[in-house]
């Protein structure tokens, strides 16, 4: 039985309904939304499908992914499990519960699919057959697992599992039970939107068989108070079994404290399985070593490196290992640009990753017989992972057109076909605006690319109200990305000309164009932005008289510090999460090494330009509309920096707002708020730059 849902009281913002399938134990999905304009509102936005993981079958035949959607109305997301042909097909949902099954992917012999699913209480590992019949659990854990990885011979299997280390308070004084306090002695006590759980991320093998339920394995960190996959963000991609399953290697960062919050030097770790022994494969390298791929014959290995320490925006570097001698060699010595998601041609001596250059993600192979690196995909897309399925490549693509969706492109022709089409019926109702590249000369003379992203309907014969967007980062690429808050469709939807340059800081134009941001906040990359604005303000469709400036984390210290450096250029501003006083958040923040590295130390010892160019010493100049956003659960920059630029604002009785959200961190991610967002976004600057 179906039923039609209105979203959202919400029916005049979305001007669409949904179909649910509506069943007690079913799913929710927004394949058959129905839209009544073709202009994107933040509804639809929240109503596009969402690709999460994407696994390959070891035959390189079927793809197998997830899809989340939004049900509005609850508040609340639902993950199905989906399979295709690789080289395009039928696609076939093989899940539908209410349980947002997880990590999708194969058993090595490729005749089971895989996924994690908290059906029975707790996460934990179930199988099923390809058709998603038969499914059947094969953990129970206690407490759960957060990630699993089967050995190539399977018979064993990795588990992440968290293993608490530490005492509480009321460990500490058992006698008061309800004492709600904690007790800290050094650094790290919390990260990004949590505080320290007294848990670490430890791997644990157990025997596998089929048939068997596994309710324990081996912990081989044993008693080590450190995490693999490393938090917060890491996942099954920082550990790879050995072809031959008698060894693992796991990516940690094996420090504590103080120690551990100024460093980047996560190492890789081989576990030999029959002796239990464990080595350094990368010691004396300083920087972040994770992300360990193994040839297919097991001879080499291949990972991500970072040379320097503490330094979480150096450039990214391909390495290989040879097994027999250890002998290392970076394979991307010549290549000036970063590089992401390496994997293992299946045949051929070829290894394929993507990288940014010039503001655009790309696949790139590299041959091992004569070091060239070639560049295989070109357009306005980013492609984000990349797979060998022999003859082809399954690859992920978004651009700022389109969400991500996976694209199966062939070697021979080159032709990248859209296999998953999941948000094809939605993208079909739509017009959405232009995107063009242009080239701005800088204030030292550089040549700097910038997205010019039109409103639908463009009419060149209008004058239209512009927005700059500013970067965070402060070195994250502007490139053809995606959001669910800084999408810049969303943006031009609202009748906006959006300027997204690519200022100093970024990567994807050399190793010194994005290094040069490290030691001059509020300097040339600042002018940057004001030469794509002059330059572009220009432009007969564009009425310079009704400019904002918007962005989030280093994009809003860019806003707090042109609120007061931009001699009237703009008539509003929003900033997100943004740094307003660098005296405070070099002792607030969680990862030292960031704050370290990029103000050259701390302000008691090296008062220097980085902070006297905080963006709280020119809060006297201000004098332009202002709304702050924060969230309570972001660590990386406390929510303190937004009260305090809204503070500054209001005590100077200058038109501001301050929308705070107490359960959002760095980001906003749950869909009425982030709705919520949408809205207070597109109204302030229709406020200050329309009416």
């Amino acid at each position: 039985m179906k039923r039609v849902l209105y979203l959202a009281a919400l029916t005049l913002a979305l001007g669409a309904c949904e179909e649910k399938t509506d069943t007690p134990d079913g799913s929710f999905n927004n394949r058959d939304l129905v839209l009544q304009s073709d202009i994107m509102t933040p509804e639809v936005l929240w109503s596009f499908g969402r690709l999460s993981e994407v696994a390959l079958s070891p035959d390189g035949s079927t793809v197998v992914y997830g899809v989340t959607y939004t049900n509005i109305s609850e508040n609340k997301s639902y993950t199905d499990l989906y399979t295709v042909p690789a080289k395009g097909g039928e696609v076939k949902q093989i899940t539908n519960t209410k349980f947002n099954e997880a990590q999708p992917g194969w058993h090595p012999d490729g005749q089971k699919i895989t996924f994690l699913s908290s059906e029975s209480g707790s996460m934990q590992l179930w199988e099923m057959n390809i058709d998603g019949s038969a499914r059947k659990q094969i953990t129970d854990v206690e407490g759960g697992i957060s990630a699993y990885l089967y050995s190539p011979d399977m018979k064993q299997l990795a588990y992440i599992k968290a293993v608490k280390l530490d005492q509480t308070v009321n460990d500490l004084y058992p006698d008061l039970p309800l004492a709600n306090a904690r007790i800290e002695d050094d650094l790290m006590y919390r990260h990004w939107d949590s505080w320290h759980d007294y848990t670490y991320n430890h791997l644990f093998i157990a025997p596998y068989s089929e048939g068997s339920l596994i309710t324990s394995g081996k912990d081989i960190m044993e008693g080590e108070r450190f995490d693999s996959p490393m938090k917060p963000f890491g996942g099954m991609e920082q550990i790879a079994w050995s072809p031959d399953s008698k060894s693992i290697v796991y990516t940690c960062k094996k420090l504590v404290g103080r120690d551990y919050a100024f460093s980047t030097n996560s190492d890789l770790y081989l576990y030999n399985i029959e002796t239990g022994l464990t080595e350094n494969l990368t010691e004396g390298m300083m920087g972040y070593d994770q992300n360990p791929v193994f040839s297919p014959d097991g001879s080499k290995l291949i990972w991500e490196s970072m040379e320097r320490d503490g330094y979480e925006a150096d450039k990214n570097r391909l390495f290989l290992m040879d097994m027999a001698s250890r002998e290392k060699k970076d394979l991307t010595a010549s290549f000036d640009h970063n590089i992401a998601s390496p994997v293992w041609d299946r045949e051929k001596p070829y290894i394929w990753f993507v990288s940014n250059v010039s503001a655009t993600e790309q696949i790139h192979a590299i041959d091992l017989q004569t070091g060239e690196i070639t560049k295989v995909t070109e357009g306005m897309q980013d492609f984000v992972q990349v797979l060998n399925a022999g003859d082809i490549l399954i690859a992920v693509r978004m651009s700022i057109s389109s969400p991500s969706e996976i694209y199966s492109i062939d070697l021979a022709s080159g032709t990248a076909t859209n296999i998953s089409n999941i948000n094809t019926p939605v993208l079909s109702q739509l017009t959405l605006g232009d995107v063009e590249e242009r080239w701005v000369k800088t204030t030292d003379g550089k040549d700097m690319l910038v997205w010019v992203i039109y409103p639908p309907h463009f009419d060149p014969s209008k004058k239209y109200p512009a927005i700059l967007y500013c970067q965070g980062g402060p070195q994250s690429g502007v490139s053809q990305f995606w959001s669910l808050r800084w999408n810049f469709q969303m943006m031009a939807a609202n009748g906006y000309v959006v300027i997204a340059p690519n200022r100093r800081g970024l990567p994807g134009f050399g190793t010194e164009w994005n290094e040069q941001i490290s030691g001059d906040y509020g300097g040339q990359n600042m002018k940057d932005y004001l030469s794509a604005v002059d330059a572009l303000s220009k432009e007969p469709f564009i009425d310079e008289t009704r400019l904002g400036a918007v962005g989030a984390s280093y994009g809003g210290f860019s806003v707090y510090w042109l609120a007061g450096n931009h001699n009237k250029r703009f008539k509003a501003f929003i900033a997100h999460c943004g740094i307003f006083n660098s005296d405070m958040m070099y002792t607030t923040t969680e990862e030292m090494f960031f704050v370290d590295w990029d103000m050259k130390g701390p302000y008691w010892k090296h008062p220097n330009k980085q902070y006297s160019a905080s963006p709280h010493l020119f809060a006297d100049k201000w004098d332009t509309p202002i709304l702050v956003i924060h969230g309570e659960k972001d660590f990386r920059i406390p929510y303190t920096q937004g009260m305090a630029a809204f503070n500054a604002a209001r005590i100077q009785d200058i038109p501001a707002r301050f929308l705070f959200f107490p359960e959002e961190n760095h980001w906003v991610l749950s869909p009425q708020n982030g709705i919520l967002w949408q809205r207070e976004f597109a109204g302030w600057l229709n406020k200050w730059l329309k009416e």
